[in-house]
């Protein structure tokens, strides 16, 4: 076995033993009980709430290779009572996908956020992993024409379904297609979420080519790079993107559009 896959099992074991430490058994209506030398939940409560045996769990936390499936670790995070945060980092270190993901990070922008968004002097937005742009600023409204805050906020509903996305993105067609790509890669979290299956369904139902596009199940990143718009107005733009994770949001992504055409 290779060395890092050991230490990410043993980093894994260490976090749930510290879980485990910071929950009262009042938390989940058991008896404090009597002797207990450590504060906390035993193992054998972690187990018992989470329907597994107590020997599995011990395994676990011991960082031995044992296989584990995504309900269980949904059980342990409900059962240690993890934060947001804390979720996201026992899913990644179990290397799969929270089924909670997208209804946990279903929340406002924090504060200020969107005012960042505004002082920022190009092009700029924010994106969910459904791609509805939760804030943007007027830059982007000038460079798109408009858009958003005319008609529906959402990045592939635009690009497939607004006429006047075919004449603004240059290489509409090859843009189209790789955003798709890089959509499938954004929601893999999210296989089964109502909404996204209604986006896709509206898109395939609308667009001829995202759906098949949809079929090929292309994935790639969504990367940075040059951009060109063919503007009503300015005329060619021609701007390099630049994509950040959100460390207060990480199912978001700031875009930044850096114009190179002088413009």
């Amino acid at each position: 076995m290779p060395r890092d896959e050991a230490a990410r099992r043993q980093a894994l074991g260490a976090f749930l033993r510290s879980a485990r430490a910071r929950v009262s058994p009042g938390d989940h209506g058991l008896p404090p009980g009597l002797r207990r030398r450590t504060p906390g939940l035993r193992r054998e409560e972690v187990a018992q709430l989470c329907g597994i045996s107590t020997t599995w769990y011990t395994w676990i936390e011991q960082g031995r290779e044992v296989s584990v499936s995504v309900d269980v670790w949904r059980r342990l995070a409900d059962a240690l009572r993890l934060a947001r945060a804390e979720r996201h980092y026992l899913f990644s270190l179990a290397e799969c996908a929270d089924p909670l993901a997208g209804q946990l990070d279903a929340v406002a922008l924090p504060d200020g956020l969107s005012d960042c968004v505004d002082s920022i002097q190009g092009p700029a937005y924010i994106l969910d992993q459904a791609w509805n742009v939760l804030a943007w600023n007027p830059a982007l409204q000038r460079l798109f024409d408009g858009w958003p805050g005319q008609g529906r906020a959402n990045l592939l509903h635009y690009i497939f379904m607004d006429p006047a996305a075919r004449t603004l993105v240059v290489d509409w067609e090859e843009r189209a297609s790789r955003v798709v790509a890089e959509f499938r890669a954004d929601v893999a979290a999210l296989a089964g979420d109502p909404a996204i299956g209604a986006l896709v369904a509206e898109l395939q139902a609308g667009s001829p080519l995202f759906a098949g596009c949809w079929t090929r199940q292309t994935v790639v990143d969504r990367e940075g790079g040059v951009r060109e718009f063919q503007h009503p107005t300015r005329g060619r733009l021609r701007l390099r993107q630049f994509t950040f994770r959100l460390a207060i949001r990480p199912d978001c992504k700031l875009v930044m559009l850096l114009d190179e055409s002088g413009h």
